[in-house]
């Protein structure tokens, strides 16, 4: 599982910066390539900032921009979720959590830190690759960029 630190270092080997900022109230927090800098809104729960850090941070690692196409931006959207909830959740903590709260996703994001968003995306990597739990436990890098 990623912390903010991990997310924080692969930030900083991409070189984009993080601040602290007032944004519109439908945001949480936000990615802009041109100046190489997420946004996040200040005084977020903690489970709530470390999912959004994660998400922008998959913004920046597939260095993703406004499109004017809506199908495309959901697909942006939906991989920079994906990819968040990859470095976050780890198969062992998904497992037990699943278990511990019988599939409950509400009550299994607040034990894996994280949104219900982020559960949801992890389910559909899950129902991508044909399993309705998760997969054996392997040891490769949840921080590199998948398609």
């Amino acid at each position: 599982m990623a912390t903010d630190d991990d997310l924080l270092d692969v930030l900083t080997a991409l070189g984009v910066r993080v601040v602290v900022a007032d944004l519109p109230p439908d945001r949480d927090g936000e990615y802009e390539h041109a100046t190489r800098t997420i946004r996040l809104r200040p005084r977020m729960a903690r489970r709530l900032h470390r999912s959004v850090l994660a998400h922008e941070c998959a913004h920046a690692v597939y260095g993703d921009v406004p499109v004017d196409d809506r199908r495309y931006a959901e697909r942006q959207e939906a991989r920079a979720d994906e990819w968040a909830a990859r470095a976050l959740i780890t198969v062992e903590g998904y497992r037990w959590a699943e278990t511990l709260h019988a599939g409950h996703i509400e009550a299994m994001a607040v034990e894996l830190d994280v949104t219900v968003g982020l559960v949801r995306a992890y389910q559909r990597g899950l129902a991508r690759q044909g399993t309705g739990s998760a997969p054996p436990t392997t040891r490769t890098s949840r921080m590199q960029p998948t398609a």
